[in-house]
């Protein structure tokens, strides 16, 4: 892409008194959206007008009549409780947001809820409020956007990521490892906008959060700004914007502006005060404020027509000299780079070659592979495929098989191994942040992403992993060393309830393919649905299944399905991952005393509840109750499926420092206590 230039941000400032006036009526918008429904937060939304509107008006690129325009900048409210923030620039901008909307700020079915929804308003780049979250995604939106450049050579739409981040933002872990590895990264598009107001709903945050965070930005590698408030509380505006055009026009480092500010900013007594976060401000103190900024106590959600009609047209008029260069500049990049166009129409359109799984391993029965080996094939496989496929680990790819051959590694230098360009990320051992960037990568709206660590790590991610199913971002995470199977490491690192703990999130895919072919299959059917997928993958090797690999594709695509069955079956298995080999030999031993087997892999619970009822019933016959299942982890949700007289063969304990072999025959997950487990169920339902 054509590096941004410096000369679209001119260090002149014009602020009219038309500028003035407005931010007047923000703040005071800000006081009777939280008055009208009773809660909220107001302080953070009068105190935040002025920097929110000289990012939107004076700054940013950006369209409101094309929210989705590729040349835009992106901004990030990671103070998501500030909502009123984004939620008052969208309204005045002309985003489609109206004073309706803002009068219904947090209520049922509004366009203005208590948080910045992705998905739910138009103008909104992702979800926030969960602290920390909205500048970790941030810097994956940046990654991004320098890994499309090297997608793109010459391409018009570099663009910058800007964040608006509050004291708690920076206190959270997750935003430490994100601004590290955007240092290292050297992210030159993201600046950061630190609201410094030394409020949190506890008090004065000297209570709880004392370092010189500039100095830890320093040494983070960011270029840092500070601008200190004017004498009477009010945000430097002058200095503001000198501070934002040097962050932009500094390409080289991501950059940092510490902004003090005074929250709640000019109530009369409601100012600097814990009061002021999380609560209505009262009647008396709103209208004093009103008072305070020159305008009417007796008028609510009061903002000037014909002055909203002149912010819309300047707005309008700068935008469209902007696009007007923007989209001839694209027209000729289009015609002179015919076959990146096209990768981009694809792209766009969210659209696959109709080929792209065409080198998709197949594994012979007889072998056996373990899945994360396989998942790395399937990987590399992918991505020869569909260039805009790239990802990484948690500094964990050797074990976790996420390495694309034949590329370099996404470093912000060229030389043999590296490039900034590259298709494989070193998140460090960023767990948090890794999931964030995934999802700001994703949100970005191009290009597909992938990261890795063992699945015992995933609760080091939740939070993002969470957000990502909230959203639903096209983000995979490839889970490894999947249960008491990874052997020696022991307890801290075999996982046991975490299969549930990730199924309980709603939206989220978690696929434990049984083998290699099953593993390839889930890799193709992820590919093709775009939602978030943990994919829970093994250490150990795992047999090659028999069957076919197109009637594993087909079952795989539906979350569960026949592997192999009897005729007249009075029984059923329902395994997955590494323990449908076992509950396969465990249909031997049954076969031999006579009782009739269904065997069901059900790599996917949540892609198997989509299918029909008659689908279902067919896999699962409700005249079978005698039902077991297996699986190396926490039992209990797999009662769901089992009913009444059913088994569940599994572990409800930590494991131990051993071999896998010697673990599974410890803990009692063998084909013999999986037999021996059918038999009592089978005696359950004959009562």
């Amino acid at each position: 892409m054509v590096p941004l230039d410096p000369t679209q941000l001119s260090p002149q400032l014009d602020w009219t008194a038309d500028d003035q006036k407005s931010v007047d009526f923000l703040r005071a918008l800000a006081a009777d959206a939280v008055q009208k429904v009773g809660n909220g937060h107001p302080g953070t939304a009068m105190s935040l007008a002025p920097a929110a509107y000289l990012l939107f008006n004076k700054i940013m690129n950006h369209d409101p009549s094309d929210p989705s325009w590729l040349g835009r900048d992106r901004f990030i409210l990671s103070a998501g409780h500030s909502s009123l923030t984004v939620y008052s620039q969208l309204f005045l901008c002309g985003y489609g947001l109206t004073m309706e909307d803002l009068k219904s700020f947090r209520t049922k079915g509004s366009l203005t809820p208590g948080h910045p929804e992705f998905g739910h308003t138009v103008g909104v780049e992702t979800t926030t409020g969960p602290l920390g979250q909205g500048v970790s995604t941030a810097v994956g939106m940046a990654m991004s956007e320098r890994f499309e450049a090297g997608l793109f050579p010459d391409a018009p739409f570099a663009h910058r990521v800007w964040v608006i981040a509050s004291d708690g933002d920076l206190q959270e872990g997750i935003s430490g490892e994100a601004c590290s590895l955007a240092g290292t990264q050297k992210l030159g598009h993201l600046n950061v906008i630190w609201d410094d107001n030394r409020i949190s709903i506890e008090g004065d945050t000297e209570v709880a959060f004392t370092e010189n965070v500039s100095e830890r930005y320093r040494a983070y590698g960011w270029d840092v700004h500070e601008v200190d408030m004017l004498a009477n509380g009010d945000v430097n505006v002058p200095a503001l914007h000198a501070a934002m055009v040097a962050a932009a026009n500094n390409t080289e480092l991501p950059s940092f502006i510490r902004m003090r500010t005074t929250i709640a900013w000019p109530a009369p007594n409601a100012r600097g005060t814990a009061k002021s976060h999380g609560s209505a401000l009262g009647a008396e103190e709103v209208a004093a404020i009103k008072v305070e900024l020159g305008l009417n106590p007796e008028e609510s959600f009061a903002f000037d027509s014909e002055l909203l009609g002149r912010l819309r047209g300047n707005l309008n008029q700068r935008v469209a000299d902007t696009r007007k260069v923007w989209d001839q500049n694209f027209l000729t990049w289009r015609g002179d780079h015919v076959e990146a166009a096209t990768l981009l129409d694809r792209l766009l359109a969210k659209a696959l070659p109709a080929d792209f799984d065409l080198k998709i391993p197949r594994f012979k029965a007889g072998g056996a592979t373990s899945t994360r080996k396989a998942s790395g094939q399937a990987i590399n496989a992918l991505a020869a495929r569909l260039p805009e496929m790239w990802g990484g680990s948690a500094d964990l790819a050797e074990s976790n098989n996420t390495w694309i051959d034949d590329s370099p590694s996404f470093l912000p230098y060229f030389n043999v191994n590296a490039s900034p360009y590259g298709r494989n990320i070193h998140f460090g051992i960023r767990e948090h942040a890794m999931g964030a960037a995934l999802n700001g990568i994703a949100l970005d709206g191009l290009t597909r992403p992938f990261g890795g660590t063992f699945l015992v790590f995933s609760d080091y991610m939740r939070g993002s992993v969470r957000l990502a199913a909230l959203m639903q971002t096209d983000v995979t995470y490839v889970w490894t060393h999947d249960s008491i199977g990874l052997g020696e490491d022991g307890p801290t690192h075999q996982p046991v309830e975490h299969l549930w703990a990730l199924r309980a999130i709603p939206g989220l895919s978690v696929v434990r393919p049984a083998d290699a072919n099953e593993t390839a299959a889930a890799w193709v059917e992820n590919i093709k649905r775009r939602v978030p997928v943990g994919l829970i993958l093994s250490r150990q090797d795992v047999p090659h299944l028999d069957n076919d690999y197109a009637e594993i594709a087909s079952g795989v695509s539906k979350g569960g399905y026949v592997l192999v069955s009897d005729p007249d079956p009075k029984v059923l298995l329902i395994a997955t991952g590494s323990e449908v080999s076992i509950a396969l030999a465990a249909k031997e031993i049954l076969n031999a005393q006579g009782v009739t087997v269904q065997l069901v892999s059900m790599p996917c619970i949540e892609w198997f509840d989509e299918q029909s009822q008659t689908y279902r019933d067919e896999v699962l016959p409700p005249s079978v109750t005698a039902r077991v299942a297996v699986e190396a982890g926490a039992t209990f949700g797999w009662y769901r499926f089992v009913g009444a007289h059913g088994q569940v063969v599994g572990l409800d304990h930590f494991g131990a420092s051993a071999s896998a072999s010697v673990l599974f025959e410890e803990f009692g997950i063998t084909p013999a206590a999986v037999a021996s487990a059918t038999m009592k169920s089978l005696a359950n339902s004959q009562k």
